[in-house]
């Protein structure tokens, strides 16, 4: 892939430098870079294109991944292509058994031999070509099917080779479309989010209500937003999510749209949440088991949330939902940031210069950008397919991604 390598190294050093961060511009980019080598690959004469062509987005998700693997939007969208090319293929090897079927059918001298062919169901073929897709593993071998004369002789019989070319070709043209296409779909699933979750605002904010949130979430703004623009009257308590204070700015943005705003430190949590209806917040991700990284802090939010009571409610659209567990090894739950974030080096300058007798400093700080949410804490989930219980995530989930591509392969370092 000459023409897109480029690309793909560009959008390697901007996730290396982060110099795109958020789950909605990463996950977009990234689906967007896909689409590109998707529509850059050259179909060869292998037989299984589909396979040549998820080894392509593979290889380039390897890449992605390993640029930054705190942003798991980057594997969701990966693993979702690799799920959409293989439902693709599927599809199409559905519709050349059907092709095939009629065509057999209205073959006479394929009437007068069909006794004495071993038959197989459509179901079985499909199953087939599925397991093709797949690494070879322990239930593959289990599932996999002998080659039958019966597909030998059908193979056979449906013309000269030239016009098998011609048809090879003209179904991987087709695969390679269906294929861009749905991934301009996800695109636009991932531009239109926030309206499906907006919409169910109205449902779940009631009159003179008090919510309460931490930092800033393009989600839960456009969620506020909703339910006022639908009359609703409620106050917000925003918790200014330090040490990036970035509810400063959501408080601005909702004073703006004229909602009643109220910010509160962080350690105020505790304190005020007696008052307080509902907590809505963001999420950086939504792990299969229901767990929630989200920014840091957000822990203690729903430890107060559930100690007095409190729906904790998270908005999250769907490229947010990872297939992973928390406990995976390839799972990076959290990075630390720069310590000026908290700590001006001038005023604690001389602090540093101290150390002990071993070297190490005295002087320390930690600066974690998320937290974990366990699943238990959480109530409900508002995504753009609708609201769902904790316990519900990985059947949503695994609508979104196929088994065989819950992990990614790293390329081996020896």
């Amino acid at each position: 892939m000459p023409d897109v390598q480029p690309l793909v190294s560009d959008f390697v050093l901007k996730l290396k430098r982060r110099k795109v961060e958020g789950s909605h511009a990463v996950a977009r980019q990234t689906a967007e870079l896909l689409r590109s080598v998707v529509s850059q690959h050259r179909m060869g004469s292998s037989a299984n294109q589909a396979a040549a062509l998820a080894d392509a987005v593979r290889a380039v998700g390897e890449q992605l991944i390993a640029a930054n693997p705190i942003e798991l939007a980057v594997g969701n969208i990966v693993r979702r292509v690799l799920h959409i090319i293989k439902e693709e293929d599927i599809s199409a090897t559905a519709v050349g058994i059907e092709g095939l079927s009629v065509t057999v059918d209205s073959d006479d001298e394929y009437d007068n031999e069909r006794d004495d062919r071993p038959s197989l169901s459509a179901a079985v073929l499909a199953a087939h070509a599925r397991n093709a897709l797949r690494a070879p593993s322990l239930q593959t071998l289990l599932e996999d099917i002998p080659v039958s004369p019966a597909i030998s002789r059908t193979a056979s019989s449906t013309g000269d080779s030239d016009g098998k070319t011609a048809g090879d070709k003209s179904s991987t043209r087709k695969l390679k479309h269906d294929v861009i296409a749905a991934i301009g779909d996800l695109i636009d699933e991932i531009d239109s989010c926030y309206e499906p979750i907006s919409e169910q605002a109205v449902e779940l904010i009631h009159q003179n209500e008090v919510i309460l949130t931490l930092g800033r979430s393009r989600t839960v703004k456009e969620f506020l937003y909703a339910a006022k623009e639908k009359k609703r009257s409620f106050r917000v308590f925003v918790a200014e999510g330090a040490p990036r204070y970035q509810g400063h700015i959501l408080a601005k943005e909702l004073v703006e749209k004229g909602v009643q705003t109220t910010v509160i430190t962080d350690s105020a949590v505790f304190a005020m949440i007696s008052r307080v209806n509902m907590v809505i917040v963001g999420a950086h991700a939504v792990m299969a088991n229901g767990g929630v990284i989200a920014p840091v802090g957000m822990n203690m939010v729903a430890l107060a949330a559930q100690r007095h009571a409190v729906p904790f409610v998270v908005v999250a659209g769907s490229h947010k939902l990872c297939p992973l567990y928390p406990h995976n090894p390839e799972v990076l739950l959290n990075e630390l940031k720069s310590p000026s974030d908290l700590l001006d080096f001038g005023e604690f300058s001389d602090c540093m210069n101290f150390s002990t007798q071993d070297g190490s400093p005295l002087l320390n700080v930690v600066n974690p950008t998320f937290d974990y949410v366990p699943p238990k804490l959480v109530s409900l989930f508002i995504t753009d397919t609708g609201g769902h219980s904790p316990s519900y995530m990985y059947r949503l989930i695994a609508e979104y991604y196929s088994a065989d591509d819950l992990v990614v392969r790293r390329k081996s370092t020896a």
